[in-house]
């Protein structure tokens, strides 16, 4: 008899973001598995079989916590499920999976990516004052101080020690399952060569110029650390390469400040903001490099999709997708996004060809496109489902 999962999550919309599409990825790989499985969403698209809007009619860009969580409870008392999965901190589920790891670490990196002390600050204490962060950060450490509460399933060690540290969660209620992708997108190559045609012509240049081109993906320039990479590209332009490295920069994020930081640096012609990009995978085979210094990111899909490109990559520390791969041999990992010279050095470094093909190769041969597949982690989420035991009361 197949094992009934509830996937609970926010939104069922894949146009929001990573974790809305790592949502239905899952879903879709623990299917394959054989196991029930069936998305229940405050808000969203019943866009394939099985997921339930739970909140359509409700008001607001959000939903409330708390109407969410007493129409949840109703659904699940008239529908029976073996295991009750969920990303928002629900003490009645059975495996809490938090998509963008604690909110306590996720505040503070926040409030840290403004680079400004005052501002530092003044974001951690006012970050109080956003009623619905407050609820889920209060329900967040009510849970994982419970004994009893739901089994922790951290996307990377870096969200693992986050609860350790915050909430001093019990080693034996949290495991680590890391984050995945789905691996079998297909790359439309006519369409990829007209990307890259369009990104050489806006930077007048021309093949035999030999560019290096690093591709930067956010939503969210500043907590990604955009400044940082303008600022460390200003400084790797300093340097002697044997090629030039130009940034490549794609999101929804308004472009205009960074654009205004690259032109007082003198880099304005080394850097095309692209704009959001439909097929990540395209531009991912087109360019040599996917950076990434972020603040703060449980574990970047981006970097896992340039992983799975076999291009190498450039992070930072707070990136939980460091987990899956390893620094001066996949990619590079820098300490901190301020860090400017170190990220500058890592520009540099794979300015040169030679470097490039090594991490490259290093990727295939340690098969690491298998090692982040979003089927490994269903494997995993199999696997704990099977060992789950029932908690008491």
């Amino acid at each position: 008899m197949k094992k009934k999962i509830a996937l609970i999550i926010e939104h069922a919309d894949v146009t929001r973001g990573g974790a809305e599409r790592s949502a239905l990825e899952l879903k879709t790989a623990l299917s394959d598995r054989g196991l029930e499985v069936v998305l229940l969403a405050a808000r969203g698209h019943a866009s394939a079989e099985n997921i339930h809007i739970l909140c359509g009619n409700s008001f607001g860009k959000r939903t409330c916590y708390f109407t969410f969580a007493k129409l949840l409870k109703k659904y699940l008392a008239e529908n029976h499920y073996d295991i009750i999965h969920s990303s928002l901190p629900f003490a009645f589920a059975d495996i809490y999976q938090p998509r963008g790891g604690a909110f306590a670490e996720s505040i503070s990196r926040n409030a840290a990516s403004y680079r400004n002390k005052f501002l530092t600050s003044f974001k951690k204490i006012t970050a109080f004052a956003n009623s619905r962060r407050t609820i889920l950060l209060q329900a967040e450490k009510k849970l994982c101080k419970d004994d009893n509460g739901p089994v922790i399933a951290a996307l990377s060690q870096y969200v693992a020690d986050q609860f350790k540290q915050y909430y001093g969660t019990a080693e034996h209620r949290i495991t680590v399952i890391p984050n995945g992708i789905a691996i079998d997108k297909q790359v439309d190559t006519a369409e990829a060569t007209k990307l890259r045609a369009r990104i050489l012509a806006q930077l007048n240049l021309s093949e035999a110029d030999k560019p290096v081109l690093f591709l930067f993906v956010a939503n969210n320039f500043r907590l990604k650390g955009l400044t940082c990479l303008i600022e460390a590209m200003h400084l790797a332009t300093g340097y002697e390469t044997p090629r030039q490295p130009h940034l490549i920069i794609a999101g929804s994020d308004k472009p205009h400040k960074y654009q205004q930081l690259a032109k007082k640096l003198n880099i304005d012609h080394k850097i095309l903001f692209l704009g959001p990009l439909p097929h990540i995978q395209n531009a991912l085979s087109i360019i040599d490099v996917a950076v990434l210094p972020t603040f703060y990111d449980p574990s970047s899909r981006f970097i896992l999709e340039a992983i799975a490109a076999g291009k190498p990559v450039i992070t930072t520390k707070f990136n939980g997708a460091t987990d899956l791969f390893d620094d001066n041999r996949h990619g590079r990992v820098i300490d901190s996004p301020e860090n400017t010279v170190a990220l500058a050095q890592a520009i540099s470094f794979f300015t040169h060809t030679g470097n490039i093909q090594k991490a490259s190769q290093a990727i295939a041969e340690d098969n690491l496109k298998e090692k982040i597949s979003i089927k490994r982690v269903a494997e995993q989420l199999e696997s704990l489902y099977n060992h789950y035991n029932p908690r008491k009361g």
